[in-house]
């Protein structure tokens, strides 16, 4: 069978130019020229055009021909959220973190980054419940903050999960050969007379990246299964470090237990924070969820808080395993075990990791699909990307040329250059979701006055300026005049927006407490 388009039924597989080309501007040259007559009148409609919950939750939905399945319940997201953040940063990280930066009190930086963490999930969580729709952080701007926000930032949500999923499906191949007690490039292709950061060909990489996508695409619910499988197995290898090592705790090592200070503490916390990035990919489930207002907080906010105790439990462990002076930089939890006279365990340790990046890589294929089908449904990418398959209910196209463009890059790029690239993209998609959810708390259409808009957005902007502040002047002085001048900013600029700004909107289902 097929979908009904135009009166005319359309055999599964088949395109037409609709598919790539739907507006009227592409119908004809003429229609064409005028559509260039009239680029900036079009653009000052884009940059002020805002959508609404029911046009994304029913009319944008529709453009999909077919439903994505209600399969998912607050299990499944539990367990996709632990599959999509511990991966191989908690075993690559605490160790540079530890040593150079923090010392035992890494545990702390730990602490500190996943409250920061937490925050954002509570944004995407009150967003996701509202608005459950495959589009997540896309969607949830496109409603708040209009369609040219939404439009940036489909770019760099894009750019995200492309350069993410390549660096982690490269990192996997390291790990691989770990286990198999071999060198990276023992299983790559090394091009001589290309540059050395794009000439270590990765076909391990291409490989596993195919693998999970077949799975995604053929059933959700059978990822789901897989990732619960594999997450268990990774919370086991956890468990099993944190064990053995304080089988083999030294209290003396804690000793001294901030050698860096406070500002070691929150420099490390700033690095280790992406160590949980990977939720925001389970709030592009919401479509699948079977009751969001009860699935989606259970599910998110227990993620975060079962990977946050996890996180301090590993960092503690290894600090009380090896003085922080001691600790390897590049396998710090392998090379502890050696040190204390079990060198088999870091083969079960790299098993952990693999274990782990499998199941980041299955929820970044899940997650970049849901975000490239949604803006195809608005038509900033072609339609043909947001078609949903009649049979298995997934967005086979969206998932296959995510694919095709990760594994380009994870072929050809190394993982250094990868990660330089990932920081900025995230930070700033967290940002604008935070402001996102004040602008829905504050503002509505028709209803809030001129002046109240007025003043949400200086309160806004003195908000965003005075926090930009804060960071700048930690980052590049040891004095306290910054702080003196910026934190009461900042201060009154929020207690301002309580005070001043009346809510225009509460939250139906569920709020950011």
């Amino acid at each position: 069978m097929g979908s009904i388009d135009n009166g005319v039924r359309r055999r599964r597989g088949d395109c037409t130019s609709n598919d790539f080309l739907p507006e009227e501007s592409f119908k004809s040259w003429g229609n064409y020229g005028k559509a260039l007559m009239d680029i900036p009148h079009r653009f000052m409609d884009r940059v002020m055009a805002r959508s609404t919950d029911h046009m994304e939750l029913v009319d944008m939905k529709a453009r999909s021909n077919n439903e994505m399945k209600k399969t998912l319940n607050w299990w499944d997201l539990i367990w996709f959220g632990v599959g999509a953040v511990i991966g191989a940063g908690i075993f690559v990280l605490t160790g540079l973190e530890t040593r150079e930066v923090a010392g035992p009190a890494v545990v702390l930086s730990y602490v500190v980054s996943g409250i920061s963490a937490l925050l954002s999930v509570l944004c995407y969580t009150e967003f996701a419940v509202e608005i459950p729709v495959a589009g997540g952080s896309f969607a949830y701007l496109r409603v708040e903050l209009g369609d040219f926000v939404a439009f940036i930032a489909a770019g760099n949500i894009l750019l995200e999960y492309v350069i993410s999923s390549a660096a982690v499906a490269r990192s996997w191949t390291s790990y691989f050969a770990t286990l198999c007690n071999k060198s990276p490039d023992d299983f790559r292709i090394v091009v001589n007379g290309i540059d050395p950061n794009y000439g270590h060909l990765d076909p391990i990489a291409i490989v596993v990246l195919t693998v999970i996508t077949i799975l995604t695409v053929f059933s959700i619910k059978g990822s789901s299964v897989f990732n619960y499988i594999s997450s268990v197995i990774h919370v086991g290898v956890i468990i099993f470090i944190i064990v053995a090592g304080l089988i083999n705790a030294n209290p003396q090592n804690y000793t001294p237990f901030a050698p860096f200070g406070v500002r070691g503490v929150f420099q490390a916390s700033a690095v280790l924070f992406f160590a949980y990035v990977g939720f925001d990919a389970v709030a592009t489930m919401a479509e699948e969820t079977k009751n969001p207002a009860r699935d989606i907080p259970i599910g998110l906010v227990g993620s975060m808080v079962m990977i946050t105790l996890a996180y301090c439990l590993l960092a503690a462990t290894l600090c009380l395993m090896q003085p922080y002076k001691t600790i390897n930089v590049d396998a710090p939890f392998s090379v502890a075990f050696s040190v204390i006279g079990w060198d088999w365990a870091k083969y079960i340790v790299s098993l952990g990791a693999l274990k782990g990046m499998t199941t980041v890589l299955l929820v970044s294929v899940v997650g970049q699909a849901r975000y490239l089908t949604h803006i195809a449904r608005i038509h900033m990418m072609p339609p043909w990307f947001a078609h949903v398959n009649e049979k298995t209910g997934t967005p086979v196209n969206a998932t296959i040329s995510m694919l095709v463009a990760t594994s380009v890059i994870a072929l050809f790029t190394n993982l250094a250059i990868l990660s330089n690239l990932l920081s900025i993209s995230t930070l700033f998609i967290f940002m604008l979701v935070a402001v996102g959810l004040l602008v829905r708390r504050y503002y509505s259409s028709g209803e809030t006055t001129k002046g109240n808009q007025v003043k949400l957005i200086v309160f806004l902007i003195l908000i965003i300026g005075s926090s930009c502040g804060i960071s700048v002047y930690f980052a590049t002085s040891d004095g306290w005049i910054g702080y003196a001048v910026f934190v009461p900013i900042w201060v009154i600029s929020t207690v301002g927006l309580w005070l001043f700004v009346p809510r225009a909107k509460q939250p139906k289902l569920w709020g950011y407490p």
